[in-house]
């Protein structure tokens, strides 16, 4: 099982999402868990948006309450070296590199975290702020139905 401890979500009015256990087998040990995990654990929030400010999402939120990435590779690296945020503020669509190619979106960065990052999400706290009602709808669904199997398989413990 991971070693790392899980974060304490943030109040508010915003929709919050957790679940019960951690992605990895449980036979590995804390040791070999840190090779997938990152080891600094801190508390933090993640923007990812290309160009929303948080004030244009969150009535009560600054850029200073917030890490604000605006790619997937940002995204990546961001939680890669900090550990799993204590939430996670999605937007789906990240715009477009030079030559006019769809960049990885939000969807893209929600299926990461469950099925390549290898961190504990039993205590993901999310918001879906994108304005693409599709993609919210794809980003929820992932990791609802990601929570719920997790929920299920501990009950089943």
């Amino acid at each position: 099982m991971c070693a790392h401890q899980p974060i304490t979500a943030p109040t508010g009015n915003f929709l919050h999402v957790s679940a019960q256990m951690h992605n990895l087998d449980k036979q590995k040990t804390a040791s070999s868990c840190k090779t997938l995990c990152p080891i600094a654990m801190t508390t933090y929030k993640l923007f990812l948006d290309d160009i929303r400010t948080v004030d244009m999402v969150y009535k009560n939120w600054s850029d200073k309450d917030f890490i604000i990435v605006r790619n997937f590779e940002d995204f990546k690296k961001t939680i890669m070296q900090k550990g799993l945020p204590e939430y996670i503020s999605f937007d789906n669509d990240l715009g477009e590199d030079e030559s006019g190619q769809v960049l990885p979106d939000g969807y893209h960065a929600a299926k990461w975290l469950v099925y390549e990052s290898g961190l504990d999400l039993s205590k993901l706290n999310f918001y879906v702020h994108s304005a693409n009602p599709v993609a919210s709808k794809q980003i929820q669904g992932l990791l609802d139905n990601y929570i719920r199997h997790l929920r299920d398989e501990s009950n089943e413990a």
